[in-house]
């Protein structure tokens, strides 16, 4: 967490007797903690996200099972999915079209139309061994299974772990990276409502998907164990 917080942003830690910290002790704070407002969040530093250097975006079966390797093998992942919007009532979402994942390195995108990779994520999906971190994510969720069949296992929702901090509203994933980081996290609105069924997508749209997993991870990173 950054010391340059003012202190009633600081998630509240509970002191061990002995007076020093024990990592991971989180108790929910006594009195109730404010998001940060808007026009705050907007005067801070930017966000350190990925480049596309650090961006695989998987076009072929062969990417995805490498992919799918690495992502098996870490502890944490970042999540988060985009879905070609819906714009007329009663018009049922045939999202996600997009899946991605990220480490403290690198982000994995994975478009479902992909033949053979709905069945790799899925199993990335499945594991209970990953935990995948992440903000609002129960319409992903929703539509995951519905779209796959398969029920997300091991997802942890970061909008919780900060309630039990003594946040009182959603936070949200920008107004989380303003609190640990002390930095503004950027989302164009025009890129989120983007088309993400097409079959290439922009590099814009590659960095916006790449970066909301990853800085649910570090985000995740920053917080104190166990979460």
């Amino acid at each position: 967490m950054t010391d340059s917080l003012p202190p009633d942003r600081r998630p509240p830690v509970r002191q061990p007797a002995d007076g020093a910290t024990r990592a991971g002790e989180i108790e929910p704070a006594e009195r109730r903690l404010e998001p940060p407002a808007k026009d705050l969040i907007a005067t801070l530093p930017p966000f350190d996200g990925l480049g596309l250097d650090r961006i695989v975006l998987a076009t072929t079966l062969q990417q995805v099972e490498a992919a799918a390797a690495v992502l098996l093998a870490a502890r944490h992942l970042g999540f988060d999915t985009e879905s070609k919007p819906t714009f007329v009532r009663g018009e049922v979402s045939e999202g996600p079209h997009l899946v991605q994942f990220a480490t403290l390195e690198r982000a994995y995108l994975f478009p479902l139309h992909l033949p053979g990779c709905a069945d790799l994520v899925a199993g990335v999906l499945e594991s209970e061994r990953v935990t995948k971190v992440g903000f609002g994510l129960d319409s992903d969720r929703s539509l995951i299974t519905s779209k796959l069949g398969v029920a997300p296992k091991s997802v942890l929702d970061l909008d919780a772990v900060f309630r039990r901090m003594g946040y009182r509203k959603s936070l949200g994933l920008k107004s989380a990276v303003a609190v640990v980081f002390g930095q503004q996290f950027t989302k164009s609105k025009k890129i989120g409502t983007s088309n993400w069924a097409q079959q290439h997508l922009s590099d814009r749209q590659v960095l916006y998907a790449a970066n909301d997993a990853y800085a649910a991870m570090r985000v995740f990173a920053a917080l104190p164990a166990p979460r």
